[in-house]
């Protein structure tokens, strides 16, 4: 029994040795490091404290650059095809700092602010127009040529807009071409785009007949029905750099089908949650894509072109979606997440959402003898300031997409001297057009914004 309690005893000692051997390397290894550590801090300490500066292993070091009521109106040189490189902008270009620490550690200053074109002012320019108010007959509608109405104050031709931190590319008809080789632009919406779509036909042929441009309206679909005013839009293609323009009117940007189309006088599904079916066939034939939407949404455009709401292919039964602001609302959200889910398909797709076009009505509205009879340019001032768009809708759309906004709102404000007015063809009386804006005018902008951040 001695010998077994020796044992014992020896073993438990062996034990309690080996168990105070390992903590005791645990300690001074723990010991030896410790100065290290307390360095690293200190030394982290001792960096600058700039926000935008942050630490970032060799490996992980990854260059960061930012992306690049309608009036009478109804129903070569480039890498793989890819775009040219627009100018950075001068004053907020994005950098990237690099300095390596003895520990291999970078530290990286992204200065990564993307310009706000919206954010700037206007500014006075001798080179307006971009072309003659007297010509461009080929492509702009007469009832939208202010030169040729009665209209005698022309001063509103004479600005040009001016970003607070960025630079605007000059507009140059040749160079736009040729960064659209073998490309298409499409704009979809209303009457307002449609002039977005007439001004920049206008820019790229200096207002100049140019007869070489073809008609391919054919092969978009784009056909005159008979008994209609005009076909549901055009496109155009400059043959020197098979670059095509088009736009097709989709007022409300909603799928339109007859209910019964055995019936004239039918009625039309609008469907708010899918888009139209000319921007579904052909989405992979675009390279710039510019949507817009916003002053059809009243109740008597829907009563007069027979429209009623649709959701998941039935009838709308949701009171509070019915009411039209709610309706428009759902609808541009709507287009924006199926745009966005059809982006990754086509990556060298720019898909572009115009905010809404400002009217300039006082003392009443379009049909109820409202006007616009200031002609002082910048009567309201020349700036805008404010960061946030002025169409929060269309920007809390596209937030977190691949959707840009194409922010003319706030810009367009300014400029309440630049509509049709109360002139026309015919010197109709009474009639004001305080919508739709004199072209050359300030659709001109909206396409040189389009153009820097393409």
């Amino acid at each position: 029994m001695k010998g077994g309690n020796i044992y014992r005893l020896r073993g438990k000692l062996l034990s309690l040795t080996l168990t105070v051997l390992i903590f005791t390397t645990i300690l001074l290894w723990a010991w030896e490091r410790t100065p290290l550590t307390l360095l690293t801090v200190q030394e982290q300490f001792e960096m600058p404290s700039d926000p935008l500066l942050s630490i970032k292993t060799t490996e992980e070091i990854v260059e960061e650059l930012p992306d690049a009521q309608t009036a009478g109106e109804t129903g070569s040189g480039q890498k793989e095809q890819g775009f040219a490189e627009a100018p950075m902008p001068s004053k907020i270009a994005s950098s990237s700092k690099e300095r390596e620490n003895k520990w291999d550690l970078k530290i990286v200053d992204t200065e990564k602010r993307v310009c706000n074109y919206a954010k700037g002012r206007w500014v006075s320019d001798r080179k307006r127009p971009l072309y003659s108010g007297f010509g461009c007959k080929q492509w702009l509608s007469e009832m939208w040529a202010c030169r040729l109405t009665q209209r005698t104050d022309f001063s509103y031709e004479g600005f040009s807009w001016q970003p607070e931190n960025c630079e605007m590319p000059e507009f140059e008809g040749s160079t736009f071409l040729r960064r659209m080789r073998d490309k298409t632009i499409a704009f979809i919406g209303d009457s307002l785009g449609r002039q977005q779509f007439q001004s920049l036909m206008c820019m790229v042929t200096s207002g100049k007949d140019a007869p070489e441009v073809e008609d391919v309206g054919g092969e978009y679909g784009l056909f005159k029905a008979p008994g209609s005013i005009r076909p549901d839009g055009w496109a155009y293609k400059f043959p020197s750099t098979n670059t095509t323009i088009l736009y097709y009117w989709s007022a409300s940007l909603c799928d339109l089908e007859p209910v019964n189309i055995t019936d004239p006088a039918t009625d039309y599904a609008m469907h708010l949650d899918r888009p139209p079916a000319f921007m579904r066939r052909n989405l992979h034939r675009f390279d710039v894509l510019v949507l817009n939407t916003g002053h059809h949404w009243n109740r008597g455009k829907l009563q007069a072109n027979r429209w009623v709401m649709y959701v998941d292919g039935m009838p709308n039964k949701d009171r509070k979606r019915a009411q039209i602001g709610n309706a428009k609302n759902f609808t541009i959200y709507s287009v924006v997440k199926w745009l966005d889910t059809q982006l990754p398909q086509y990556p060298k797709l720019r898909a572009f959402f115009r905010t809404i076009s400002p009217r300039h009505f006082s003392n009443g509205d379009w049909n109820t003898g409202g006007r616009c009879d200031n002609t002082t340019p910048l009567a309201g001032g020349s700036e805008v300031s404010q960061d946030e768009s002025s169409d929060p809708v269309v920007d809390g759309a596209v937030k977190g997409t691949r959707v840009k906004i194409l922010d003319i709102t706030a810009i367009s404000q300014l400029r309440d001297e630049a509509h049709i007015s109360r002139y026309s063809i015919k010197a109709t009386e009474g009639v004001n057009d305080c919508l739709h804006w004199c072209l050359p005018g300030i659709p001109d902008t909206w396409n040189e914004l389009l153009y820097a951040q393409i």
